[in-house]
């Protein structure tokens, strides 16, 4: 198939990448000027889409080299060539909103302002040159926003679908080529008929077809179903940690057994708060929704207040380490996810808040970000990031180790690994 896709960031290029690797002929636009005809697409990848889940399918090297992927110059052209353009577009929310820093007090949508003015200049452009195109969002909304901005905004030159991808940063080919189902909302039996001839060509996985309400809500109900497993998780850690005699990872092997009745055992690891682009803002976006709506009860509000206590109670057990030994804190690794320099949405991050406003002073060090080899002088050390690396390190003498993760074996040094309390 010939196919188009424009917005070229963290999810629209890998994506893109992986499209063409699959013998489909795809161009790619991007407004960044950075972006162009002159670049190959391996010069514009993100690192951290280098991913050892990729062995499963083809090696990185191979999906690059293999790709058709090319890029051009204006969004004309990539109308012109592709029969299926995908927009992969940001609605982003303003950063407060993020999760790496306590939530203020209001609640809002996220912001469509980029994804509305692409689908006005997609619509101009083909009714300029009398096209038609299935044109797919794949752009995270809240339910009822298609319907309410974009529907008035287009003509009947776009075959409107609405297909979010249910990826995760670091494993965007990975995730794209093994989804657990393909999500689409669909307006007519047209689009939804070739839309899913096109993923036939990717992956076997079910096509769930429905209503572009029904998807819109599916997207973010999904995003917030993680979140509100790894708040119940944490949850269960932190009783853990005051509970004698009891380990969560004890705890949540034996939940995630129970695959008929509960869930899998995917984000069911005590640990930090979920993190990442989506996760976080979902839910305030959701929170926000729910109040527009007069639901008798906010329920992701609460999430996300709990996701902030449960950073809260690691801060509380930082300052009462710190008033015992009179030592400074480090906090290693501040990404959200582990071998990764991405740090939206990082508990870490909202942690070092918590402790700022405690007036306590935080080093940050994550060997994925800063380029500069650490001091590990005799401090306290919090493990933010479930990082390989950190097992291998020589903490110096005399410092104290906090661990969330509980995956570090220290000896000879005071370690305090949250939620493992085997002494009665």
């Amino acid at each position: 198939m010939k196919l188009g896709i424009i917005g070229l960031g963290k999810l629209g290029l890998p994506v893109a990448i992986a499209i063409g690797a699959k013998d489909h002929d795809i161009v790619g636009y991007d407004i960044n000027p950075n972006i162009n005809s002159s670049k190959k697409p391996i010069e514009c990848l993100n690192t951290n889409e280098k991913d050892e889940k990729l062995q499963k399918n083809l090696s990185e090297s191979d999906i690059i080299n293999k790709s058709t992927l090319r890029f051009v110059d204006s969004m004309k052209e990539c109308l012109l060539f592709g029969d299926i353009i995908f927009v992969a577009i940001q609605t982003p929310h303003d950063r407060h909103f993020g999760g790496q820093c306590p939530i203020p007090d209001e609640r809002k949508d996220f912001d469509y302002t980029w994804l509305i003015n692409c689908i006005t200049e997609i619509n101009k452009i083909l009714c300029e040159i009398n096209q038609k195109k299935i044109v797919i969002i794949i752009s995270t909304v809240l339910p009822g926003t298609l319907r309410k901005y974009i529907i008035p905004i287009i003509s009947d030159n776009i075959n409107l679908c609405y297909n979010p991808f249910f990826i995760a940063m670091g494993t965007v080919i990975y995730d794209f080529y093994n989804p657990e189902f393909i999500l689409l909302g669909k307006i007519n039996e047209e689009a939804e008929i070739k839309v899913k001839d096109f993923y036939k060509t990717i992956t076997n996985a079910t096509v769930f077809s429905t209503t572009l309400e029904n998807a819109e809500l599916i997207k973010v109900s999904y995003n917030t179903f993680i979140t509100t497993k790894v708040v119940l998780t944490n949850n269960i850690m932190e009783m853990c940690h005051k509970l004698p005699n009891t380990n969560v990872d004890d705890v949540t092997k034996a939940l995630s057994l129970s695959t008929r009745r509960l869930i899998s055992p995917a984000y069911l690891t005590g640990g930090m708060g979920d993190g990442g682009g989506c996760h976080p803002r979902d839910n305030i976006a959701m929170s926000w929704l729910s109040n527009e709506l007069g639901l008798e009860y906010n329920f992701y509000d609460f999430i996300m207040k709990k996701r902030e206590a449960q950073s809260l109670f690691l801060a509380n057990i930082i300052k009462e380490n710190i008033e015992k030994t009179g030592l400074k804190v480090c906090i290693l690794g501040y990404a959200f996810k582990p071998e990764t320099n991405l740090i939206d949405g990082s508990t870490a991050l909202l942690l070092k808040h918590q402790l700022n406003e405690m007036n306590i002073d935080v080093d940050l060090y994550d060997p994925y970000i800063d380029n500069y080899e650490y001091i590990f002088d005799k401090k306290i050390y919090f493990i933010g990031c479930k990082h390989k690396i950190f097992t291998e390190y020589k903490f110096a003498n005399d410092s104290l180790i906090i661990d969330p993760h509980r995956y570090l074996n220290i000896k000879n040094i005071v370690y305090i690994p949250i939620g493992k309390n085997l002494s009665l």
